[in-house]
């Protein structure tokens, strides 16, 4: 863990979130050992849910970078990713996520952090959002045509 790097995640969570953008919450992701793309939680500033530091840092990474891949990346988070983030992290195929404070502490400000996480491990009629699935025939219909494809690209 480069300390430099986690600094700027720190200073971007405090005076991005002082200005009202949103949590403090701030991420750099870093590759050959230089940033290349800062976030911070945006969620009040564009009225988005999914604007937390790692997603803004995740677009403008891919977008400079010009891939939806993010191998050789790493990001530096002033707080452990939420579930959605961690995901996304994973999906962008980054190599390395370093955090400084933990979900239960954003969790004893009220964050819903640590709450996501435990709700994802119940079985989903246990969930505080009801989930029902149907049309299962219809939707696999789709991915079996997809899969004929011979220009797809899976990620």
């Amino acid at each position: 863990m480069n300390p430099d790097f986690m600094q700027e995640a720190i200073r971007l969570s405090r005076e991005k979130s002082l200005e009202g953008q949103g949590g403090p919450f701030g991420a750099v992701i870093v590759k050959n050992n230089k940033i290349i793309a800062r976030g911070w939680n945006q969620v009040l500033r564009r009225h988005d849910p999914t604007c937390h530091a790692e997603m803004v840092a995740i677009r403008a990474a891919s977008r400079k970078l010009r891939d939806y891949r993010l191998a050789g990346c790493a990001i530096y988070v002033n707080c452990e990713p939420c579930p959605m983030c961690l995901a996304a992290l994973y999906w962008a195929g980054i190599d390395s996520i370093y955090f400084a404070a933990t979900r239960q502490d954003a969790g004893d400000l009220g964050f819903a952090d640590d709450f996501l996480y435990r709700e994802l491990l119940l079985p989903p009629a246990q969930r505080k959002i009801p989930v029902e699935q149907g049309m299962r025939a219809e939707a696999l219909a789709v991915f079996h045509q997809w899969a004929g494809l011979e220009n797809k690209i899976i990620y």
